[in-house]
């Protein structure tokens, strides 16, 4: 498969769940690699995986937040493998702590600091490249959360929306340099953001030590489709798509991946 052949992306949040679902379906298709990620265990991971791909990657260890780090580690990748042609802002962070006024100061921070402002410091650190190239794809994730509410996680969903603004203006911005800007919106997905013991809770309050076997059917009632979440390699899927030729005359839009969730009407 060579969909992506003699491209190099730049993946952010690369070392687990999403991000690293996105790393291997792209070098699958023939991309080489930037991965970004804070955690150097993971990352060291999910750059092994690109290896045994046969693909060329550069591990970032960075924290989307320091923009001096992330900058100088993605021009360094993008000058050891040649340049750059596709950016996924992935690096992500949720937590749903409760009600708007409750929310403590740090936690709301973190989350426009990560899922915001991190997707903005990407942009910025990869432009130059992208521009160097002649064009390229940036695609930002969001979240049904970027045009929904989130009840309960208000600087989540703040975050988002402002991430499908960050893209709509930025794909304008960009596109007389032949730079596509397009965000992804995945509903719930099989990663550790919905599969955990503190989610499982707040979504069967009604159960001491709630399984993934029990909330599967709470997810499923909220979509078209008969199934609760999506598996990451959907997501993934539609990241390819958009970095790909294929998208060619595709920017300024959001890619909702969510089961139905957002058009389901009872």
């Amino acid at each position: 498969m060579t969909r992506l052949a003699g491209k190099v992306a730049l993946v952010t949040g690369a070392g687990a769940g999403l991000g690293s679902s996105v790393v291997t379906r792209l070098a699958a298709e023939g991309a080489d690699i930037i991965a970004v990620d804070i955690d150097a265990d993971r990352l060291a991971d999910t750059a092994a995986r690109v290896r045994a791909q046969q693909r060329s990657v550069v591990a970032v260890h960075a924290d989307v937040r320091d923009q001096a780090a992330l900058a100088g580690g993605v021009e360094a990748g993008a000058g050891q493998l040649g340049g750059l042609d596709i950016v996924v802002a992935n690096a992500g962070a949720y937590e749903n702590p409760g009600p708007s006024w409750t929310i403590d100061e740090d936690v709301w921070n973190r989350s426009i600091g990560i899922n915001l402002t991190g997707a903005w410091h990407t942009v910025k650190a990869a432009a130059a490249a992208l521009r160097r190239r002649g064009g390229g794809s940036i695609i930002l994730v969001s979240s049904t959360a970027g045009i929904k509410s989130a009840a309960g996680a208000s600087h989540y969903s703040a975050a988002k929306h402002g991430v499908v603004g960050l893209a709509r203006t930025l794909a304008n911005e960009l596109g007389p340099q032949s730079i596509r800007v397009n965000t992804v919106l995945p509903g719930a997905v099989n990663t550790e953001i919905t599969n955990n013991p503190a989610t499982f809770a707040r979504l069967r309050p009604d159960l001491d030590n709630p399984t993934e076997n029990d909330v599967a059917p709470v997810l499923a009632q909220r979509n078209l489709l008969p199934m609760p979440w999506a598996e990451p390699e959907d997501i993934a899927n539609a990241v390819l798509f958009l970095a790909s030729d294929e998208s060619r005359c595709i920017t300024g839009q959001q890619l909702i991946v969510d089961a139905g969730q957002t058009q389901k009407v009872a």
